[in-house]
């Protein structure tokens, strides 16, 4: 340690002595919690590199805090009182159901009917009729929402079925949908609704009492009388309707109708009592519905589950895959599991396509993709960009009969940090649309070429250095 004053030997004897406590301190801290080896170690030079000041940094940003808010969250889980299927009953005959249901506690079951909603526009109008029509409670859980044109038009639809004495409850992000004042929730308060908000941000406790900034609910839940259920990429804002905003994302959403559509609303309730503290049971909330012909499997996923409940059937249902794998996402950066189970179903000879973005809104996040496009396309996958309008949606389509459909993108982010929800079907007629999906925008899409043309310098350096930043993209 050089300072560039003279200090007694003494005193440079103790600052050695405090700074190695320290570095004791956090080792153990940090291995203890039996993270992944090179993020430990590289937390570890991190910390070792800014004395004190990294632990400030640690102790708002580091993964510690994460199992400290996974209890809490257990707790809230507890107090819910929702029902569990046991494990080894729940889905006999179905794999892959089994993976989801011992990760999650979700069993397998299923609707009467599946509908996707491809854009803005049609799920609106899909999800402003289902509110419209709901007699008993309306339970809403958003990411992002906003006071924009369709965020008015969604209010006034829940407004009005509060004022008819319906029960309307609405659960925000703290983050995603910041932006929102008083004045634009005013009438869903007076009609009699509630409105409640996850990890609302203090910006002047958060860094010290709140470490929450990267706990975000990136959920997008309708549950109308608790058997019609909506969920999918599609946040409620300008910039996902077309019929509004021409340039807007290019998306997909789920409606579904039937006992899945309980379950959702048990993620829904799960987060509802974790961040009001209130206990809503889920048998108080109407009759299961009768089960129904399309086999489907909810799949909540946050940071409270060390199991990665979504990253983990994904690359599952990639390894199962037979002669197909179809994948669409708006932010690759994927794990090393989920490339390895790619870059093994092309080596197979199956059929691996990925499509995302042509642009989309986050350079960084770009770079990083482009990075392992390279590595794919010698494995044989084929790499798709969609334009010009942003390709917002999440779909995984394996073979002719497995559909996963959601929130989460195809990052860490998502499958690590965010709580995400998805939905898997075991069914040919939801395969079947999501297949004329990604046929589209296959039509409309570029395929990158193979091999990619050669790239200048400051590109590829520009894209190794984004993908050091990929665990936390």
């Amino acid at each position: 340690m050089h300072l560039p004053f003279a200090l007694p030997e003494h005193v440079l004897a103790l600052l050695w002595a405090v700074w190695l406590c320290y570095l004791v301190a956090l080792a153990v801290w940090i291995v203890i919690q039996q993270r992944e080896p090179v993020a430990t170690l590289s937390w570890l030079l991190a910390l070792a590199a800014l004395p004190f000041v990294g632990f400030l940094i640690y102790y708002a940003f580091g993964p510690q805090r994460i199992r400290r808010q996974a209890r809490r969250r257990l707790r809230s889980q507890a107090a819910a009182g929702v029902r569990r299927m046991d494990v080894a009953g729940a889905n006999a005959g179905l794999e892959l159901g089994r993976v989801g249901t011992a990760t999650t506690g979700y069993p397998m079951t299923t609707s009467t009917r599946a509908q996707l909603l491809v854009d803005g526009a049609a799920t609106f109008d899909a999800i402003v009729e289902a509110i419209d029509a709901a007699q008993r409670h309306v339970h809403v859980e958003y990411y992002i929402f906003v006071a924009d044109a369709s965020g008015t038009r969604f209010r006034d639809a829940l407004v009005a079925r509060a004022r008819a004495g319906v029960k309307v409850r609405l659960l925000l992000d703290g983050v995603g949908s910041r932006a929102l004042r008083g004045d634009f929730l005013a009438p869903l308060l007076d009609a009699g609704a509630e409105v409640a908000w996850f990890h609302p941000v203090r910006w002047w406790l958060t860094a010290f009492l709140r470490p929450k900034l990267n706990l975000r609910t990136h959920r997008k839940i309708v549950v109308c009388d608790g058997c019609t259920g909506f969920t999918g990429g599609i946040n409620v804002t300008d910039d996902e309707n077309e019929r509004v905003n021409p340039s807007a994302y290019h998306d997909l959403h789920l409606r579904f109708d039937g006992d899945a559509a309980r379950w959702l609303q048990v993620a829904w309730i799960e987060d509802w009592c974790y961040a009001t503290g209130q206990v809503l049971r889920e048998s108080d909330l109407g009759e299961s519905p009768a089960p129904g012909p399309v086999c489907t499997q909810i799949l909540p996923s946050g940071p409270d589950n060390p199991w990665e409940p979504i990253h983990r059937v994904h690359v599952e249902a990639i390894h199962r895959a037979e002669h197909r794998v179809w994948l669409a996402t708006p932010y690759f950066v994927p794990s090393q599991a989920a490339l390895f189970a790619l870059g093994g179903a092309a080596m197979r000879g199956l059929d691996v396509r990925l499509v995302v973005p042509e642009r989309s809104d986050s350079r960084l996040v770009d770079a990083c993709a482009r990075s392992y496009f390279e590595h794919l396309q010698k494995a044989g996958v084929r790499v798709y960009r969609y334009g010009p309008r942003m390709l917002h949606a999440k779909a995984l389509l394996v073979d002719d009969g497995l559909a996963l459909i959601g929130t989460a993108n195809m990052d860490s982010r998502s499958f690590r940090l965010n709580f995400e929800i998805s939905v898997l079907f075991c069914d040919r007629g939801v395969a079947g649309d999501l297949e004329k999906f990604f046929e589209a925008d296959f039509s409309a899409a570029k395929e990158i070429p193979n091999p990619l043309p050669k790239r200048r310098f400051t590109q590829r350096l520009s894209e190794g250095l984004a993908r050091l930043f990929s665990p936390i993209l």
